[in-house]
């Protein structure tokens, strides 16, 4: 395995975790941004307050796109273990 196909493989680790992450913090700011407008319009300053919508979204997206985020996961370690073989042997 040569230095250009480590390489690739890094930026392959690092896009996944990036498309497997973004819904997760896509909720979490939209509600964190959400419940701090309301903050403040309402003057309630509450640090505990944001937590719960944010638990609450952040499971729903879960339970909607966990399937999703597993299929990649596996699907990139599939992809990453059938290459072990050709690496050992020193084939690109």
């Amino acid at each position: 395995m040569n230095e250009s196909e480590v390489i690739r493989l890094g930026q392959e680790a690092l896009r996944m975790a990036l498309v497997i992450s973004t819904p997760l913090l896509g909720v979490a700011v939209i509600i964190g941004t959400i419940v701090s407008l309301v903050q403040a319009v309402t003057q309630v300053h509450e640090q505990t307050l944001t937590f719960l919508p944010k638990l609450l979204g952040i499971c729903a997206v879960l339970a909607f796109a966990g399937g999703w985020m597993i299929e990649q996961t596996v699907s990139y370690a599939e992809r990453s273990f059938d290459r072990i073989p050709a690496a050992s042997r020193g084939e690109p």
